[in-house]
């Protein structure tokens, strides 16, 4: 088990679950990447190794971004936002971010009324 810096760890609001939601973009284009989730020890991992790691919800156990796939995410900077329940994890990202293959997980456009 990796230990996160309690400095860092104070700063966040974690959900019932203990997470924390990470948005995921491309470090160079700013293009939204993914959504995914971090507890204290995902976001120990990602730092201290610089790939991105997350915890799965239905899976209950954590994941290395594309360790199976091979679609990686090389951490460039993770930044927490004001209220300290949102992380932003700007990566380089190796092929594609979403588990349905494409590039970014935000592909199904809404309309606007």
């Amino acid at each position: 088990m990796v230990e996160l810096d309690p400095t860092i760890a104070e700063k966040l609001k974690r959900d019932e679950h203990g997470l924390v939601a990470a948005i995921v973009r491309q470090h160079d284009t700013g293009e939204v990447l993914m959504l995914a989730w971090m507890d204290d020890e995902a976001l120990a991992r990602t730092l201290s190794t610089g790939r991105a790691t997350y915890w799965s919800r239905s899976r209950g156990e954590y994941w290395v971004k594309g360790e199976t796939s091979g679609h990686a995410q090389h951490v460039k900077s993770v930044a927490l936002d004001c209220d300290g329940d949102a992380l932003l994890v700007s990566v380089d990202q190796v092929g594609a971010a979403c588990h349905t293959g494409e590039r970014t997980c935000f592909n199904d456009h809404l309309p606007l009324t």
